[in-house]
C-alpha cells in the first residue's frame, strides 16, 4: 500500500494531497479534514491534519511518510522527540492511544467532554463514543469529588468513564459504573 506524505511544520502535521489524504480518514477516522466541518460522507477532497498521536501510530504502521517543508524525511524517533518536547506526558498518553487503536477502537480527542480521548467502536457519524478515557500518571491522586464530578459528566453525555493508568509497561483500565441507590 502506498505511503501518504505528511508535512510537519511548526507543530502541525498535514497530509496536503486532497486526493490521497482522505484515505487516512476513510481507513480509520485518522485526522481532521482541513476546511470540512464534520464530514457527512467519506468522499470529500481536502488535506487532512493529524495529531502527533495519529501521525506516530500511522508512521509505525507504515501508512505515512513524514517530511519537513524541504522534503527531508523525519524519522519516528525524531517525531516522537518533538511531540515529547511539545506535550507533557506525551509518551504515556501515546501508549494508551496506541493500545486502544491496536484493540480496534477509533480514538478521537476527548477535549469537548473534558477527557483525554473519546473512544468509538465504529467511528464518528456511525456510532456515538461509548467511552471517555482519561489518561492519568502512575502517581495520580484522585479525590472522591473528582470521581463524582467525572461520573456526573459521563452519565449526562451517556458514556462510560475509563481511567487509564500505566503500571510500568502495562496499561490498567478502570471503568466506573454508576448505580442508583
Amino acid at each position: 500500500m502506498e505511503k501518504i506524505e505528511v508535512v510537519y511544520s511548526e507543530g502541525r502535521l498535514v497530509a496536503p494531497d486532497p486526493d490521497r489524504a482522505p484515505r487516512l480518514y476513510r481507513e480509520g477516522f485518522y485526522g481532521r479534514p482541513v476546511g470540512v466541518e464534520k464530514p457527512k460522507t467519506m468522499d470529500f477532497r481536502a488535506p487532512v491534519q493529524l495529531s502527533f498521536y495519529e501521525a506516530l501510530y500511522l508512521l509505525e504502521k507504515g501508512r505515512i511518510r513524514v517530511v519537513d517543508p524541504e522534503g527531508r524525511t523525519i524519522s519516528y524517533e525524531e517525531l516522537l522527540r518533538e511531540a515529547e518536547r511539545r506535550y507533557e506526558g506525551f509518551r504515556r498518553i501515546y501508549s494508551v492511544y496506541r493500545d486502544l487503536r491496536m484493540r480496534g477502537y477509533v480514538v478521537r480527542p476527548g477535549v469537548k467532554f473534558g477527557a483525554t480521548f473519546a473512544v468509538y467502536e465504529y467511528g464518528p457519524g456511525i456510532d456515538h463514543a461509548p467511552f471517555l478515557v482519561e489518561v492519568l500518571p502512575e502517581d495520580a491522586r484522585i479525590s472522591a469529588i473528582d470521581i463524582v464530578g467525572a461520573g456526573r459528566l459521563t452519565h449526562t453525555v451517556r458514556k462510560k468513564l475509563l481511567l487509564a493508568l500505566l503500571k510500568g509497561q502495562e496499561i490498567v483500565y478502570l471503568m466506573f459504573s454508576w448505580r442508583r441507590m
